[in-house]
Protein backbone atom coordinates (compact mmCIF):
# COMPACT_ATOMS: atom_id res chain seq x y z
CA UNK A 1 0.00 0.00 0.00
CA UNK A 2 1.87 3.45 -0.54
CA UNK A 3 0.78 6.90 1.10
CA UNK A 4 -1.31 9.20 -0.56
CA UNK A 5 -0.57 12.41 0.51
CA UNK A 6 -1.79 14.70 -3.01
CA UNK A 7 -5.20 13.78 -5.55
CA UNK A 8 -2.83 13.21 -7.92
CA UNK A 9 -1.42 10.40 -5.72
CA UNK A 10 -5.15 8.88 -5.48
CA UNK A 11 -5.87 9.04 -8.81
CA UNK A 12 -2.79 7.44 -9.35
CA UNK A 13 -3.50 4.65 -6.96
CA UNK A 14 -6.90 3.92 -8.38
CA UNK A 15 -5.71 3.44 -11.53
CA UNK A 16 -3.39 0.86 -10.08
CA UNK A 17 -6.08 -0.58 -8.25
CA UNK A 18 -8.66 -0.78 -11.66
CA UNK A 19 -5.69 -2.04 -13.80
CA UNK A 20 -5.39 -5.08 -10.95
CA UNK A 21 -9.10 -5.87 -10.67
CA UNK A 22 -9.09 -6.11 -14.50
CA UNK A 23 -6.22 -8.81 -14.40
CA UNK A 24 -8.05 -10.66 -11.65
CA UNK A 25 -11.24 -10.76 -13.79
CA UNK A 26 -9.26 -11.89 -16.75
CA UNK A 27 -7.00 -14.66 -14.54
CA UNK A 28 -10.72 -15.75 -13.46
CA UNK A 29 -12.34 -16.34 -16.63
CA UNK A 30 -9.52 -18.02 -17.74
CA UNK A 31 -9.87 -20.07 -15.24
CA UNK A 32 -13.15 -21.30 -15.46
CA UNK A 33 -12.21 -21.48 -19.28
CA UNK A 34 -9.33 -24.14 -18.62
CA UNK A 35 -12.04 -26.19 -16.13
CA UNK A 36 -14.84 -25.90 -18.66
CA UNK A 37 -12.44 -27.27 -21.05
CA UNK A 38 -10.76 -29.73 -18.77
CA UNK A 39 -14.71 -31.10 -18.19
CA UNK A 40 -15.81 -31.53 -21.85
CA UNK A 41 -14.69 -35.24 -21.96
CA UNK A 42 -17.51 -35.86 -19.23
CA UNK A 43 -19.80 -33.88 -20.94
CA UNK A 44 -19.24 -36.00 -24.18
CA UNK A 45 -19.56 -39.24 -22.42
CA UNK A 46 -22.80 -37.93 -20.44
CA UNK A 47 -24.05 -37.03 -24.29
CA UNK A 48 -23.42 -40.40 -25.47
CA UNK A 49 -25.24 -42.30 -22.98
CA UNK A 50 -28.14 -39.57 -23.58
CA UNK A 51 -27.91 -40.89 -27.07
CA UNK A 52 -28.00 -44.72 -26.39
CA UNK A 53 -30.99 -44.24 -24.12
CA UNK A 54 -33.29 -41.92 -25.97
CA UNK A 55 -34.16 -41.36 -29.23
CA UNK A 56 -34.30 -38.47 -31.82
CA UNK A 57 -37.77 -37.92 -32.31
CA UNK A 58 -37.73 -34.82 -34.48
CA UNK A 59 -38.30 -36.36 -37.90
CA UNK A 60 -40.98 -39.30 -38.12
CA UNK A 61 -40.21 -40.26 -41.40
CA UNK A 62 -36.49 -40.57 -40.76
CA UNK A 63 -37.66 -42.65 -36.92
CA UNK A 64 -39.09 -45.00 -39.64
CA UNK A 65 -36.33 -45.21 -41.97
CA UNK A 66 -33.87 -46.14 -38.84
CA UNK A 67 -36.27 -49.08 -37.52
CA UNK A 68 -36.42 -50.46 -40.76
CA UNK A 69 -32.82 -50.68 -41.21
CA UNK A 70 -31.45 -51.59 -38.31
CA UNK A 71 -34.60 -54.37 -37.51
CA UNK A 72 -33.09 -55.82 -41.11
CA UNK A 73 -29.57 -55.33 -41.51
CA UNK A 74 -28.56 -55.88 -37.54
CA UNK A 75 -31.29 -57.88 -36.34
CA UNK A 76 -32.06 -60.21 -39.25
CA UNK A 77 -28.50 -60.49 -40.81
CA UNK A 78 -25.50 -59.77 -38.58
CA UNK A 79 -27.71 -60.87 -35.21
CA UNK A 80 -29.12 -63.81 -36.92
CA UNK A 81 -27.40 -66.66 -34.95
CA UNK A 82 -27.42 -64.80 -31.56
CA UNK A 83 -29.57 -64.88 -28.63
CA UNK A 84 -33.07 -63.86 -27.59
CA UNK A 85 -31.48 -60.99 -25.80
CA UNK A 86 -29.00 -59.57 -27.72
CA UNK A 87 -31.59 -59.55 -30.90
CA UNK A 88 -33.89 -57.40 -28.14
CA UNK A 89 -30.73 -55.21 -26.19
CA UNK A 90 -28.29 -54.43 -29.64
CA UNK A 91 -30.88 -52.89 -31.88
CA UNK A 92 -32.23 -50.73 -29.15
CA UNK A 93 -28.80 -48.96 -28.71
CA UNK A 94 -27.92 -48.83 -32.17
CA UNK A 95 -31.62 -47.38 -33.54
CA UNK A 96 -31.53 -44.88 -30.25
CA UNK A 97 -28.02 -43.83 -31.38
CA UNK A 98 -28.16 -43.89 -34.91
CA UNK A 99 -31.17 -41.89 -34.76
CA UNK A 100 -29.35 -38.82 -33.40
CA UNK A 101 -26.24 -39.55 -35.73
CA UNK A 102 -28.20 -39.49 -38.90
CA UNK A 103 -29.84 -36.32 -37.90
CA UNK A 104 -27.22 -34.11 -36.22
CA UNK A 105 -24.07 -35.14 -38.59
CA UNK A 106 -24.69 -36.80 -41.77
CA UNK A 107 -28.00 -35.47 -42.74
CA UNK A 108 -26.37 -33.02 -45.12
CA UNK A 109 -24.19 -35.62 -46.71
CA UNK A 110 -26.43 -39.18 -46.61
CA UNK A 111 -28.36 -36.71 -48.78
CA UNK A 112 -25.93 -35.74 -50.98
CA UNK A 113 -25.11 -39.36 -51.27
CA UNK A 114 -28.36 -40.51 -52.04
CA UNK A 115 -29.02 -37.59 -55.19
CA UNK A 116 -25.33 -38.56 -56.25
CA UNK A 117 -26.66 -42.78 -56.16
CA UNK A 118 -29.90 -41.21 -58.66
CA UNK A 119 -27.78 -38.80 -60.72
CA UNK A 120 -25.35 -41.37 -61.06
CA UNK A 121 -27.53 -44.18 -61.91
CA UNK A 122 -29.07 -41.93 -64.72
CA UNK A 123 -25.88 -40.67 -66.24
CA UNK A 124 -25.11 -44.41 -66.51
CA UNK A 125 -28.60 -44.94 -68.35
CA UNK A 126 -28.16 -42.08 -70.98
CA UNK A 127 -24.94 -43.21 -71.53
CA UNK A 128 -26.07 -46.67 -72.57
CA UNK A 129 -28.67 -45.33 -74.89
CA UNK A 130 -26.30 -43.16 -76.30
CA UNK A 131 -23.54 -45.30 -77.86
CA UNK A 132 -26.31 -47.20 -79.36
CA UNK A 133 -26.90 -47.81 -82.95
CA UNK A 134 -29.79 -45.54 -84.05
CA UNK A 135 -31.20 -46.54 -87.70
CA UNK A 136 -31.27 -42.70 -89.13
CA UNK A 137 -35.46 -42.55 -90.63
CA UNK A 138 -34.07 -40.30 -94.11
CA UNK A 139 -31.93 -42.80 -96.49
CA UNK A 140 -30.41 -40.92 -99.34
Amino acid sequence: MSSIRTYEDLEAEEKRLQALLYSHKENIKDSFAAVKEGLNPFKQVLNTFKRLFSRDKSNPMMKVGVDFGVDVLVRRFLLAKAGWFTKIVVPFFVRNYSSYFINEYKKSKLLEKIRGLFKHSAKKANDTTEGMYQPESDLT
